[in-house]
């Protein structure tokens, strides 16, 4: 099963090879890998898509993150209400005849072309890995001769309150 693991970390050198030597150490493949600076100087966000074979081997796998060296703080935020974007640039094989096709079959996706040239269209596409999966496969008959994409960046969504605290919250208000 695939897990999202969220780490802060001391953006310093050598802190993902050190992450990512442990994962192969420990023979945890890694689905995706995306790494970025914070708010916070200094401080990276990690997002790694791991693939694990069961709950104790996900819990095995936080643990060993938080022992390395410049890690702040891992979390598992499979199962929990996260906002999670992936980014893809898809070349595409195309003619003058069907790029007005392919830009009617993009639209729906939210999709954007970046470049066109004589025999190919370049199409821009984020959100969820579903969504960039479902257009790759509609984009696949047309023949993709490059496929670039970023991996998942996540975290957890804003603090929403749970229905007792809002039942909390309305008895005090007039």
């Amino acid at each position: 099963m695939k897990r999202i693991i969220t780490a802060t970390v001391q953006n310093r050198s050598g802190v993902l090879n050190r992450v990512t030597g442990m994962l192969q150490r420990r023979q945890f493949n890694i689905s995706s890998i995306s790494v970025g600076e914070t708010e916070t100087p200094g401080i990276s966000k990690m997002t790694l898509v791991v693939e694990v074979s069961d709950n104790q081997k996900a819990e095995q796998l936080t643990k060993q993150l938080n022992k390395q060296i410049d890690v702040i703080k891992v979390s598992d935020i499979t199962d929990k209400s996260i906002v999670a974007r992936e980014l893809a640039l898809i070349k595409v094989a195309s003619s003058p005849q069907l790029s007005n096709e392919i830009q009617g079959l993009i639209t729906p996706f939210r999709a954007t072309v970046i470049d066109i040239s004589k025999d190919s269209i370049t199409i821009q596409v984020t959100g969820k890995p579903e969504k960039i999966d479902a257009l790759i496969a509609l984009l696949k008959p047309y023949g993709i001769k490059e496929l670039s994409k970023t991996g998942v960046t996540a975290f957890l969504r804003g603090h929403q309150p749970q229905p007792a605290q809002i039942a909390e919250i309305n008895q005090f208000t007039v």
